[in-house]
């Protein structure tokens, strides 16, 4: 069984992750606990971000997110709190966000509510996980662009100047050793 605090992790470090919401949602409703499951989906739903899918394969998870599931799914939730009517609305607006011609899982789904039976959410597929390409991974290493640090010391003996600047004009005698330094 999955755990839900591995999502919390998850979504702590990209609280903007649709999908993330999506699977905690998920485990939520495997644990009955339908309030958070409920939150989880509407939050899935207002990070898609008015798009009709994410896809996440650039991510390096081989999953497209798509609206009307995140729907279909809140609807699923709104069923097990009993919020029969909330349900129905939910998976009209599902059936707005669903592909042309593809409407039957909704128009079964719909039929369900109004008989008042529980839907089954919807997941990411079992053995789905973010795995980024090699690529992407071996750009976290980090790299040394500068180099490595050099001191650079003046051989001029007199010369006490420290940082950065242009060529400065030569003064007479400055060049010479110091009566110090020839000691």
């Amino acid at each position: 069984l999955f755990s839900p605090q591995a999502f919390d992790k998850t979504i702590a470090k990209d609280n903007s992750l649709a999908v993330g919401f999506f699977q905690r949602g998920f485990v939520h409703m495997q644990l009955e606990m339908y309030e958070e499951a409920l939150s989880d989906y509407l939050m899935a739903f207002s990070h898609l971000r008015k798009n009709p899918f994410i896809d996440y394969k650039q991510l390096g998870l081989r999953h497209i997110l798509y609206a009307w599931e995140v729907l279909y799914s809140t609807a699923a939730a709104q069923c097990r709190l009993r919020r029969w009517q909330e349900a129905r609305v939910t998976l009209d607006k599902a059936v707005v966000w669903r592909p042309e011609g593809r409407t039957a899982i909704l128009d079964l789904a719909l039929e369900r509510v109004q008989d008042r039976l529980f839907l089954e959410p919807l997941q990411v597929p079992l053995g789905e996980f973010f795995r980024p390409r090699k690529k992407e991974v071996e750009q976290l290493d980090s790299k040394d662009f500068l180099g490595k640090p050099k001191v650079i010391s003046s051989i001029i003996p007199n010369d006490e100047y420290i940082g950065f600047e242009p060529l400065r004009p030569q003064k007479q005698g400055f060049y010479e050793p110091s009566a110090d330094a020839l000691r």
